[in-house]
This record gives structure tokens, C-alpha cells and sequence, in this order.
């Protein structure tokens, strides 16, 4: 083993090996505005990263991987500098402050520095900053320093808002919660191991983890031990699906790295099985960072014309920058941002900004039954053999596997142990002695344990003596492995014959038909073996079991489904439910909290199906049980390809970890498996479908107010732009000069940063609401004609009216039209954001008010201030301001015909 890996690392000791690859260096952190730089010569003069070679990071990761698969679990604990008992938590807490927090490269938070560089380097900062340059080589020095002054306001504006919001998210990331099982020693004399639960980011190198189906692992782990685990790496790959794991193996260096067996990368979660692992790498080391470390980082700079400086240039620019919604980023950032906070009052935690919008156009809300329509709160009722009587024997066995499975505890097992203590029962767990264990998967969906008893043959009835396998799970799936059944009086062991399977299976569909959950027990008798630690079983222990019985559970219905299914259908958001449960017990459920059961179906009918029948059977149920987690996945993503739906999903299990990937809006609860909530986009801190409600108002309000910036800017730009062209061509000067242009677009971008928020009207929240290109581009050319005509009346009054033919005439109408663009561009808000009349139907919220009349007043005060006069404006006579008041009355009137003709051919106005 030495040989082989010296052979790989031929010059480098144990120590080496260890400060290299585990601890790393500090030369990224020392050169990260080296390499600031470095990525700004490549955003600018267009380089690309080589991916044809591996970075320095990725080959140290890559051969301190192979070298841990290649060596044995006594050499992996000296690479790490680890025991077989853990680590002290004086020597976690020494390497926690060494290493830093476990945190990966793409789930950092951005420097401050960070943010001021990239919000410096903005394009539209960038065409500043070259007419500011030009200005001052032309000897124009006043208005190169408004030009930089105006790149200060605006990249302290975007650095405060991006700061914010960066500091909100840091917030909001506090809430969740990634435990893991972690093993330490303590004791000065004797050392002691002891399991913890630790915070993901406190996890440092040389930890043992303990992990079970549904964990996350939060580091790169070297396998110690492992039983039928099965872990999925889609997380890395892309691809569904799951490969197998296993400790017992040493790898060679033609496997691929992500084929490697003993060793699980972070981010990827267990399917299946159970084991322990050695962290051997954390944080930016780990493989997951050095994906994420060398890909979307980089991001194409917007191009813009060079050439030699002229006014023609120069005006060009500032046309196109005027033209394009600079602001949009921030409106939008600044929108999802404001959405999530709010969300986070009502007990939310967003993990994705996208989600928020997208939950505006939610239409259909896939939900599980389990702990969504019902409180999660199993109480076992009842118990039966296969002939439908009471038998002690059937609540014994289940005790007994409930008591000794352990894996993740589910809460039907809590039911069955809190039964049995509390109705007097005593089964005496404390005679058996666990052998082994045969956990449970999505697949099986059962679990088995391997007991054997401690009493003598004398004392025990016939399945007590030797050894035994007591399975309990599925109805289905532990009848498929059950070959023999008990006889109801004699209880002699019987072969299963027809007619006992339709018994047993009209029994469980009457009893699901009450609205019980059912678990189904089976039991078999092994051969003892002398060496009993050293039996090893595998999926074949499983077969030809006797069937005993069922035990029935009830999950009450929430108080608050019902409402707050019916208050989402008024807002257009139906319900499907999707669940791994009994038919009949999810139809009963349904209809006590008020969801149609018309149209049902199952996995099993599903599977029969060819995709055009999948699709319409999906499109018309509404409850969808004994799904597996592939079919799960499959229905949400035929409802958004074959029915066009924007689909959320709300589940909080293993088995809900592929569709909550998939769906447009993920939504998990803080209690859920740790894969399930690192799926989500949304997590709930309370598992209520009121919350979601309000998710659902919060989504439209921030997609309303988005829409409203986007629609008021392009058409105000678009027709600040076509009159300006036209002036420019028919009258054969600029009715702006460059500065003057560049100063309107940014006082009147700077006030539609209160935009978010706006109020938006009740009608709007009823229904979903999307995002249609040809609706733009339709009320663009219904409204744009508009601002133009309005503009174009200003010229012709100001050309025909003063008739002036000098220099000072052109300053005069460069400041009439500056003016009175800027508030009509601000005003415009005011008749686009509502389709009732603005200021009589409806008023805007008090910040778009107070914002309106600050712009106005700036934008009237410039002509007679010091600044008026560097950008050559000059003052205005009070007739001018007496016709704008006509002016502006004319276009709200005719802007109103033109909306209420819009409103009445396409039945909306947003």
C-alpha cells in the first residue's frame, strides 16, 4: 500500500501530505485581488478559462481523493491525523479555527470590497467614465465632474442596495439547520466516544459522521463502515439515479473519481443504508467547491462602440444608454429581496430570490398528505391478524422492531412504542438482543431486524426460539415477500394461498377507507449459527416469511387545510395531491379538507400508460397516490411541459427530494430530511398552507411591481427616444445634449427605485400572473405613441410659440424639453402602474408619491441652480409652466382612451 501511493506522491512525507491537502494554503486568500483583476482583464477583453487542464486546486483534490481510496482505514486516520474514537473537542475546536467554517465556495457571501468593485464596473458606469475621460481631454471639465459625479451617486446607490441585500440573505441563511452525527472522545484518563450533533459548518477534517437515509454529507468522507448504502450523486452529475457504497474496498487509480466506492463527495445524500465516515476534506477543499470554483464566475461583458471621440459618438451613447432599463437589476434585486424578508416574517426562509417571482405565477401547488392536509401526529388504533382478530402477537413483533431499528426514526414508530407503554403492555425488549439490521429504502419500503432471544427453547413459543427476522413496512411490498400465513385458530404456519391475499387486501382497503394508515408484519425463523456476530444477510433473508397482521394508525386533518386550500383556489392555484400512501386513505382525507376526488389515479396505473394518456391522466386527477419518488418526479415535470403549468411542490422527505429539484418552486419544512430542504427553494418553519397563501400574495405583489417598472421604462424610453430622433431628423438639431440626456435618464431612473414598493390593486393577486414577450411588445405599441405625441406637441409649442433664432433660443428649448421630459417620464408612473383612473380611482403608495414630487421639484429647480448652468439650461418664464399643466391634463386623458381601448381588446392591462 505504501509502495502505491509513494509511487503517486514520491517526494512528499506524511506530514507533507497532510499540510498540503487538508489544510491547504493562504496564497488564494493573499492573491484574491490579484486575481480580481486578473478576471476584469478577462471580462473586458473577452479571455476564457482553459477547461482542457485541471487547476492547482482540483489536482490536490483529486490526488488526495485517490490516495485515501487506495490506502487502508489505519493509514486514512494517520493522513488525517484521526482516531477510531474521533477526534477531542479540544482538537475539533483547534482545527474548526484553523480550517475556517465548512462552508463551500458557492454558498459564500461576497466581501464588501467584492460588491464595490463589481458595482464600479457596471457598463453603464463604464460609458460615464469614458465621456467623463473625453470630457476632460476636450478641456470640458465641468462636465466631466458630473459625470463622476453621477458614477458616485449611482455606485453608492447599487452598493448599498446589493450590501442590504447581502446582508438579509446572511441573515436569513442563520435559520437553517444542517445537523450531523458526529463521534468525539472526551476524558483526560479514560477516553469516552461520544455521538453529537454538530452544525454542517462546524465540521472540521479527522470527524467521524454517522449517517442514515435522507443525510447530506458534509464534507468529502472516506468511508469506514457501511451497510447496503446506496447514495445518490446527482448533485454533481446532473443525472438521476444512485450508485453503491461500500468501505470494504480499496480503489485503484484507473477508477473514475466519481466512481470511486469508498469515498462520498459533499452535497451528495444517501439513498439508502446506513454507515460511518472519516472527513477528510471540508469546505473550499472539497470537490463540490472546485466545480463551483472555476465555472460562473466569469460573465460576458455588454459590448460598446469605439472609436474616435465626436459629438456624434457621444450622443449616439447616450441615446442607447437612455433607451435601455439600467435599473432594471436593481428594481428587480431589490423587489425579491424586499419579498423575502417579508416572507421571512411570516416564518419563511428563502433560499433562492428567483423562487419568489415565480411563486407569483404558481397555478398549481403539488403538496403531500402526510403533515401538510394532516398534523403529522400518527396514533396507532388498532391491531389485527390476517383473519381481521386482535393478536397480541402481531403489536408484539412490531414493538420489538420499532424498539431496535436504528436508523431514522419515523413517527409511526413512536406510535406503536407509545401504545404499547401506555396501554399496560409489557413486551420485555430487554430478553432479545439485536443482531442485525436491513434498513429501509424507498424501494423496498420496508425495514427488517435481526433478533435473538436470550431465553432458553422451554420458555419461548414457536418464532421466539434461535433467531429470528421481524419485517414491518409497505401492505404491498411485505406481502410480496410473505409465502405463508398463520392459521386463525391452531396458528400453525399455512401457505398463502389465493384467497388469503383478497381477505387480506379487502381488509386493508376497508380499513384505509376509514381514513387509517396501515403497516403490514411478517416474521421468519432463522437457523442459528454458532458465531452469531459473524452471520452476514443480505435482500434474500426477505423471502418466504409468514404474514401476521396489520397495524392501523390515524392521522388527523389539519384545522386549517381546508381554508386555506379554498383561499389558494380563489387566487387560481389548484391542488393536486401526490402521495406514497393507500388510495383509499388519501381519498378520504381529501374530501374531509375539500379537494375533489373525481378524477384519482395511481403509480401502478400510471406506469401502464403510454406518454400522451400519462399526460391527460395527469392534467385531470387531483389525487395521485402510491407514488413512488421517480413517479413523483414525472408528474411535475408533465404538468410544466405538457400542460405549460409553473408548478411548486411542498414535501419534506427523501422520497420529495427529485420533484422538489424539478418543480419551478421548491418548498420544504425546517424538520425535513436534510436532502429535502437543500432541494427546496422555499423553506417553511411551520408546515402550514396558510403561510404558502401569503407566499403567494408576497410572489405577485414583487411580480406586479417588476412588470410595472419594466412596461413604464421601455415605453417612456422608447418614447423619450423616437421624439428626440424625429426632432433630430426634422428640425435638424438635438433637443438634448449629451449631458443634459444622461442627467434626465438618471434622476428619473433614481426615482423609480420606491417602485417596489408600490401598492397593487386586489384584482390583480386573484390569478397568476406570467410573463408574455408578446405582451410587451403589444403594450409598447399601444402606449409608446403616446409619450411621443406628447413630446412632439412640447417641440411644435416651443418652435412655433417663442420663436426664437439665436443660441440662447436653442438653450431655451433644451431646457423647456429637459424639463418637461423628466416629468413626464416621472409622472408616467402614475398612469401605468393601475388601469383605473390615476389620483381619483387610485393613489399610489406614499413612497412613490414622495418620490414623484421630489424629482418633479429637482427636475424644475436645475434651471435656475449652478448645475442648470454647466449644463447649459437656462431659466423658464411661468407661461411655459401654465402650458405643460394643459399638456400633461391632455396626455393623462388621452393616455386613460388608450387604456381603457387596450383594457377592452386584450382584457387586461398588466
Amino acid at each position: 500500500m505504501l509502495h502505491i501511493f509513494n509511487k503517486r506522491l514520491p517526494s512528499q512525507t506524511t506530514e507533507e501530505i497532510r499540510q498540503n491537502l487538508v489544510t491547504g494554503n493562504n496564497n488564494v486568500s493573499k492573491n484574491g485581488l490579484t486575481k480580481s483583476f486578473w478576471g476584469l482583464w478577462q471580462r473586458f477583453f473577452g479571455k476564457t478559462i482553459d477547461g482542457g487542464s485541471r487547476t492547482e486546486e482540483e489536482a490536490k483534490v483529486y490526488s488526495w481523493l485517490y490516495a485515501l481510496a487506495q490506502s487502508g482505514k489505519d493509514l486514512v486516520y494517520e493522513y488525517v491525523q484521526s482516531t477510531e474514537r474521533g477526534l477531542s473537542f479540544r482538537e475539533a475546536e483547534r482545527r474548526l479555527k484553523e480550517t475556517g467554517p465548512n462552508i463551500p465556495i458557492h454558498t459564500k457571501f461576497p466581501r464588501w470590497w467584492h460588491l464595490l468593485w463589481n458595482a464600479l464596473f457596471h457598463p453603464f458606469h463604464i460609458i460615464l467614465i469614458v465621456l467623463s475621460v473625453l470630457s476632460y481631454i476636450t478641456s470640458d471639465e465641468p462636465n466631466g465632474c458630473i459625470m463622476l459625479v453621477l458614477v458616485f451617486i449611482s455606485v453608492s446607490l447599487r452598493f448599498y442596495q446589493e450590501y442590504s441585500s447581502s446582508k438579509a440573505a446572511m441573515k436569513l441563511s442563520e435559520f437553517l439547520s444542517f445537523p450531523v452525527k458526529v463521534q468525539r472522545c472526551a476524558g483526560r484518563t479514560v477516553q469516552t466516544e461520544l455521538v453529537v450533533q454538530v452544525d454542517q459548518k462546524n465540521v472540521v477534517p479527522g470527524d467521524i459522521i454517522i449517517f442514515e437515509p435522507g443525510d447530506l454529507f458534509p464534507g468529502d468522507v472516506r468511508l469506514l463502515t457501511s451497510k447496503n448504502l446506496v447514495v445518490s450523486q446527482s448533485s454533481l452529475t446532473g443525472e438521476f439515479g444512485a450508485t453503491e457504497k461500500t468501505a470494504d474496498i480499496r480503489e485503484d487509480s484507473s477508477t473514475p473519481l466519481l466512481d470511486l466506492k469508498n469515498i462520498c463527495f459533499m452535497g451528495t445524500t444517501v439513498v439508502s443504508g446506513i454507515g460511518t465516515g472519516l472527513v477528510v476534506s471540508t469546505g473550499s477543499k472539497t470537490y463540490m467547491s472546485t466545480i463551483f470554483s472555476t465555472t460562473g464566475k466569469l460573465k460576458q461583458p455588454d459590448g460598446f462602440e469605439r472609436g474616435e471621440p465626436s459629438e456624434s459618438i457621444l450622443f449616439g451613447m447616450s441615446v442607447a444608454s437612455a433607451l435601455t432599463p439600467q435599473m432594471l437589476p436593481l428594481i428587480i434585486n431589490t423587489s425579491l429581496a424586499k419579498g423575502a424578508l417579508a416572507m421571512a416574517r411570516d416564518r419563511c426562509i428563502v433560499k433562492s430570490l428567483r423562487a419568489i417571482r415565480d411563486m407569483g405565477s404558481m397555478d398549481i401547488i403539488c403538496i403531500d398528505k402526510t403533515g401538510t392536509l394532516t398534523k403529522n401526529t400518527a396514533i396507532m388504533i388498532n391491531y389485527f391478524d390476517s383473519w381481521g382478530l386482535q393478536k397480541e402477537k402481531v403489536l408484539r413483533l412490531a414493538f420489538l422492531n420499532a424498539f431496535f431499528k436504528t436508523q431514522q426514526r419515523y413517527p409511526l414508530d413512536d406510535a406503536i412504542m407509545a401504545h404499547v407503554y401506555t396501554s399496560g403492555f409489557r413486551f420485555q425488549p430487554s430478553e432479545w438482543s439485536k443482531v442485525d439490521e436491513i434498513p429501509f429504502d424507498f424501494t423496498r419500503r420496508r425495514i427488517s431486524v435481526i433478533l435473538e432471544t436470550r431465553m432458553t427453547e422451554n420458555c419461548v413459543s414457536n418464532y421466539f426460539t434461535d433467531r429470528i427476522v421481524i419485517t414491518k413496512g409497505a401492505l404491498e411490498e411485505v406481502i410480496k415477500v410473505c409465502s405463508f400465513i398463520e392459521h386463525v385458530d391452531s396458528g400453525d404456519t399455512l401457505a398463502f394461498s389465493t384467497e388469503a391475499y383478497q381477505r387480506i387486501l379487502n381488509m386493508a382497503e376497508e380499513l384505509s377507507s376509514q381514513g387509517l394508515r396501515l403497516l403490514a408484519v411478517a416474521v421468519k425463523r432463522l437457523q442459528m449459527i454458532t458465531d452469531s456476530r459473524s452471520m452476514v444477510y443480505d435482500e434474500h433473508i426477505e423471502s418466504d416469511m409468514v404474514f401476521l397482521g396489520l397495524i392501523t394508525f390515524f392521522d388527523p386533518p389539519k384545522d386549517s387545510a381546508k381554508q386555506a386550500l379554498w383561499n389558494l383556489a380563489e387566487k387560481g392555484v389548484k391542488a393536486k395531491v401526490l402521495t406514497g400512501d393507500a388510495l383509499s386513505l388519501a381519498i378520504r382525507v381529501c374530501k374531509e379538507v375539500g379537494i375533489r376526488t373525481t378524477h384519482v389515479t395511481t403509480g401502478p396505473e400510471l406506469e401502464l400508460l403510454d406518454n400522451d394518456s400519462f399526460h391527460e391522466n395527469v392534467k385531470r386527477a387531483t389525487v395521485l397516490a402510491k407514488l413512488t419518488p421517480t413517479q413523483k418526479l414525472r408528474v411535475v415535470q408533465s404538468l410544466q411541459t405538457g400542460g405549460n403549468h409553473i408548478v411548486g411542490f411542498l414535501g419534506d422527505g427523501v422520497n420529495d427530494s427529485l420533484a422538489l429539484d424539478a418543480a419551478n418552486v421548491g418548498i420544504s419544512v425546517d424538520s425535513g430530511a436534510s436532502i429535502a430542504k437543500e432541494s427546496s427553494d422555499i423553506i417553511l418553519l411551520e408546515k402550514d398552507l396558510n403561510v404558502l397563501v401569503a407566499g403567494v400574495e408576497q410572489g405577485r405583489l414583487t411580480f406586479g411591481n417588476t412588470m410595472k417598472y419594466v412596461r413604464i421604462s421601455v415605453i417612456a424610453n422608447l418614447g423619450s427616444i423616437v421624439s428626440i430622433l424625429i426632432a433630430t431628423i426634422f428640425f435638424g438639431f438635438e433637443p438634448l445634449t449629451p449631458n443634459q440626456l444622461l442627467v434626465q435618464s438618471f434622476l428619473y431612473s433614481l426615482g423609480q427605485i420606491v417602485i417596489p414598493w408600490d401598492n397593487i390593486e386586489d384584482d390583480y393577486v386573484k390569478i397568476p400572473q406570467r410573463w408574455s414577450l408578446r405582451g410587451l411588445t403589444m403594450f409598447t405599441l399601444w402606449n409608446g405613441p403616446v409619450c411621443s405625441i406628447c413630446d412632439l406637441v412640447a417641440l411644435l409649442f416651443l418652435w412655433f410659440y417663442y420663436k426664437k433664432k439665436s443660441s440662447v433660443a436653442n438653450n431655451f428649448i433644451h431646457s423647456a424639453l429637459f424639463v418637461e421630459g423628466l416629468l413626464m417620464q416621472t409622472l408616467i408612473i402614475h398612469l401605468i402602474r393601475t388601469d383605473k383612473i390615476p389620483f381619483i380611482q387610485e393613489v399610489a403608495s406614499w413612497p412613490v408619491i414622495c418620490s414623484t414630487v421630489l424629482i418633479s421639484a429637482v427636475g424644475i429647480a436645475i434651471p435656475y441652480t449652478p448645475l442648470g448652468t454647466v449644463l447649459g439650461l437656462v431659466s423658464l418664464p411661468l407661461s411655459y409652466f401654465g402650458f405643460l399643466v394643459v399638456l400633461f391634463l391632455g396626455y393623462f386623458i388621452f393616455g386613460q382612451i388608450v387604456k381603457r381601448a387596450y383594457i377592452m381588446v386584450y382584457e387586461k392591462w398588466l
